[in-house]
């Protein structure tokens, strides 16, 4: 199958990102948990729905992921994955910790223990502290990479589509009689957004259907209500009044953007190159949230705060390029070729040991 880059998808993301990044800075840092101590009220009362681009990131996570597993092997699958994620990761990890070390206290701390288990990427799965809130994304995503890896695995990636309806039932079931553990490992409170992503690929790939119109109906539905049924535990935390009106429309336009990325409708941005906010997203979600705060708690107020919060969106976007060219761009394919080599190995070691053929699938 021929795939495309989706021009559009690198604006969508850049945009997911910097509301989040304004929700953080001018909403969440000071609202609740003790992170920020510069309020920022021009701009509360709206960047507090920014919370709502980490679904949009899901979305296109669940059309990018399955599009990329298509005629992969696990092997070359997982490579990818870890290629792309990783080095970028594992700077901005350790950037974070060396600045909460430095600058940190008393709002933030970190021990050289749990800074080793957060550059695995799994400190949200084994219930260690991470070095920075954002992290809880990544391994959301790292576990739907696990779900794509074993369809792939069981070579059955072809009928994506029955595995997105059984985890749709699977999640309507859990939510109404919720079991904790299955609903962790199925990521339910999350799972209505990469379902409704893999059918708009379907759509974009196959073409319409009653079965995929379903699934996105089904999975709009199930997102509408895993967001209103937040809403009041967010409300209290942050002691502030949400719109549930307001959500549903922003989740709602998510699901219509994507409806039109499907059939091919938004040339009128994808003919545009967006491919270096695009490139900025992925850095720039690292490293945001607790730098700035840990940049704001030292700065202010003793700097203005409109100079303040701009300023640091600024930084942490020339940071983000500086990431994305001097390890993203340098790093990602001597990893890969790292990582191929060592799997090589591995295998020449496994034949040796056993006398049997490994397979080697790249």
């Amino acid at each position: 199958m021929k795939t495309s880059r989706f021009n559009e998808f690198d604006l969508l993301r850049f945009v997911a990102a910097l509301a989040i990044v304004l929700y953080h800075y001018s909403f969440r840092g000071y609202a609740a948990d003790d992170m920020s101590i510069m309020p920022y009220p021009l701009l509360a009362p709206f960047a507090k729905y920014g919370y709502l681009g980490v679904y949009l990131f899901f979305m296109i996570s669940g059309f990018l992921v399955l599009m990329t597993a298509a005629g992969r092997s696990v092997r070359s699958f997982v490579v990818s994955r870890v290629v792309r994620l990783y080095p970028a990761f594992w700077v901005c990890c350790t950037a974070t910790f060396l600045l909460i070390v430095a600058i940190g206290e008393p709002h933030f701390s970190a021990s050289i223990g749990q800074y080793l288990v957060n550059m695995t990427m799994l400190a949200y799965v084994f219930g260690v502290p991470l070095i920075d809130g954002v992290y809880w994304a990544l391994c959301v995503e790292i576990m739907f990479y696990a779900f794509v890896a074993a369809i792939i695995f069981i070579k059955r990636i072809h009928q994506a589509q029955l595995f997105l309806i059984l985890w749709l039932i699977a999640s309507v079931a859990l939510d109404i009689e919720r079991v904790y553990i299955l609903r962790r490992l199925l990521l339910v409170d999350w799972s209505a957004f990469f379902i409704a992503g893999a059918a708009f690929f379907l759509v974009w790939s196959k073409g319409i259907s009653l079965t995929r119109v379903g699934i996105i109906i089904a999975s709009w539905g199930l997102a509408l209500y895993q967001t209103h049924y937040d809403l009041t535990d967010f409300s209290e935390h942050y002691s502030t009044n949400m719109n549930s009106y307001v959500v549903a429309a922003i989740v709602t336009t998510f699901f219509l953007v994507m409806s039109l990325v499907s059939v091919r409708r938004t040339g009128f941005i994808g003919r545009h190159q967006w491919l270096m906010v695009g490139a900025l997203t992925y850095p720039l979600f690292l490293l945001h949230e607790n730098i700035g705060f840990m940049i704001f708690n030292v700065a202010y107020p003793t700097v203005n705060p409109h100079l303040l919060l701009w300023g640091t969106v600024i930084v942490m976007l020339a940071a983000a390029y500086a990431i994305h060219v001097l390890v993203e761009k340098r790093f990602s394919l001597p990893l890969k070729t790292a990582l191929d080599y060592s799997i090589d190995s591995a295998q020449r070691l496994i034949t040796r040991l056993t006398g049997h053929s490994g397979v080697s699938e790249k």
